[in-house]
């Protein structure tokens, strides 16, 4: 692996080159985004496709890509002129894509605006508000979470944003009705460190999850897109988002096994599949 710094006038890329450039079997380098998630959560899944040539970065104000515009947000179509940035630096494109999570809504709004960056993306699980039918429901649990973070930190917060991501179908009246939940039953602590900055449970990362799909923009480029879902997460949140928007783009949602995080190896603490992942990734690319 060598990694790299790219140099804008907004951030310092990190980017990291796992297998040699060009590639040895003549396919696309495999690029892999998540958001918040920075390289180090693809560690595992890369392993399991040793024969491809894979590249991680750490999206701005992540890790160790180091913002120079003064700004904490996370907007999808800036994140995405980052990606085309290194795409262009790699001087190797049309890549192939595997976008997880928020990583997932930056790679669409990649391919709407960069249309010959990437020949085939498989964006896992967008949590992408808008595209739901309980979308104003789902805005209000999204700020429960939010509003558990701010008044009482980092516990409840994510205490809170587990129980919303883990419920199983539109957001009711009875998700509202539930207590709040207490961080020991996750293992989280109760203890407050005063700190409001985290990028996924504070407002930083609203633009990801309002982002619209610019469906006209998606059908018409020449990339394969294919929205992936989890077959444990598929009436979930984030499953449903990504039901929803596939069922925009005119298509089905491809199952991968496990959850949301299910090529995670042990990185996250929240392990999935991560060798039958590869294997089902490898397929859909092939």
């Amino acid at each position: 692996m060598t990694t790299h710094i790219l140099e804008t006038a907004d951030v310092d890329i990190a980017y990291d080159v796992h297998g040699p450039l060009p590639t040895a079997d003549g396919r696309p380098p495999l690029f892999m985004i998540g958001q918040p998630m920075a390289a180090e959560g693809f560690g595992t899944l890369a392993s399991y496709l040793p024969d491809r040539t894979v590249i991680t970065y750490d999206p701005r104000g992540i890790g160790r890509s180091i913002r120079k515009d003064g700004r904490v947000d996370a907007v999808p179509t800036v994140q995405a002129g980052d990606v085309h940035a290194v795409i262009e630096a790699l001087g190797a494109g049309p890549v192939e894509m595997f976008a997880s999570s928020g990583g997932a809504v930056t790679a669409l709004a990649l391919v709407a605006a960069y249309p010959h960056d990437v020949a085939t993306l498989v964006a896992h699980e967008p949590p992408i508000i808008p595209v739901l039918p309980d979308a104003a429901a789902a805005e209000r649990a999204q700020a429960g979470f939010r509003e558990a973070y701010q008044a009482k930190g980092q516990g409840a917060g994510m205490a809170a944003f587990i129980a919303m991501t883990s419920w199983q179908g539109e957001f009711t009246d009875d998700y509202f009705a539930q207590p709040s939940p207490d961080p020991a039953q996750f293992g989280l602590p109760a203890d407050d460190d005063g700190s409001r900055d985290d990028p996924l449970l504070s407002d930083r990362s609203l633009a990801v999850t309002a982002y619209r799909p610019d469906v006209d923009a998606l059908t018409a480029a020449p990339t394969r897109v294919v929205i992936g879902v989890g077959e444990e997460s598929a009436n979930t949140f984030t499953g449903r988002t990504s039901v929803a928007t596939a069922a925009q783009l005119g298509q089905q949602v491809t199952v991968f096994p496990s959850h949301h995080g299910g090529f995670l190896g042990g990185e996250h603490g929240y392990a999935g599949q991560p060798e039958a992942f590869a294997r089902k990734l490898r397929e859909v690319l092939s």
